[in-house]
């Protein structure tokens, strides 16, 4: 990234727009999803904007002249984040998107599973969390994709992850996209056996002994 004018750089609260817009337009197995979506703010409200806002600290931005175009975001303590949304984030969105008929329908449509993430959030597997307690999410544009931006932002997360104590970290990746499977691979991920989903992990053997749950747990409740 020598002399690119593109840079990685701590998230700010002015960049939580492009964070919901980078969000919809990845959101179809790393294209554009806005057409499938009447509300285009919806996949950033699960995938996006509740790390930059509870956890903003663990959050990076990339960006360029014409302006951010890719971010990575984190969990230090997944279980801790999933109990903060519960109490903190869902709610307010349930009353906001309360028509549950939206929720019938195909399951691979890309809307009805969004608003499934709302009104019945994923929790993480208990054996997955207790080996690696952190998970996180990265979206980058096209015109920032293959250039070393994701992989910068992977390691600026992976150093902050490992400061703070935590000894593995975690992602989920949508089952046909391959290119981001193979972007994980080549960072140093690795995709563990698991049914019904595809997850990559690494382990962060030099994370200080302390409990990054304890330290989960403290973060969240600011």
């Amino acid at each position: 990234m020598a002399g690119d004018p593109a840079l990685i750089r701590p998230y700010q609260p002015a960049d939580l727009d492009d964070l919901y817009r980078i969000c919809v337009q990845t959101a179809d197995n790393g294209q554009d999803a806005t057409a499938f979506f009447g509300d285009p703010m919806l996949p950033g409200h699960v995938f996006a904007a509740p790390y930059a806002i509870f956890e903003p600290s663990l959050a990076w931005v990339a960006e360029d002249p014409a302006g951010v175009a890719g971010y990575v975001l984190g969990a230090l303590d997944t279980r801790a984040f999933e109990e903060r949304l519960e109490r903190d984030w869902w709610p307010a969105l349930r009353a906001r998107y309360p028509d549950r008929r939206r929720l019938a329908g195909h399951p691979a449509e890309p809307e009805r599973l969004v608003l499934q993430g709302i009104h019945q959030p994923f929790i993480a597997d208990p054996a997955l969390v207790s080996r690696y307690p952190s998970h996180l999410h990265i979206d980058l544009l096209p015109r920032l994709q293959g250039r070393g931006f994701g992989r910068g932002l992977i390691e600026t997360l992976l150093a902050a992850l490992r400061a703070n104590g935590s000894r593995g970290v975690h992602l989920h990746v949508g089952r046909a996209n391959e290119r981001a499977a193979g972007f994980y691979r080549h960072v140093g991920l690795t995709e563990l056996p698991a049914d019904g989903a595809r997850i990559f992990a690494m382990e962060l053997a030099d994370a200080s002994p302390a409990d990054p749950g304890a330290r989960g747990k403290a973060r969240s409740a600011g």
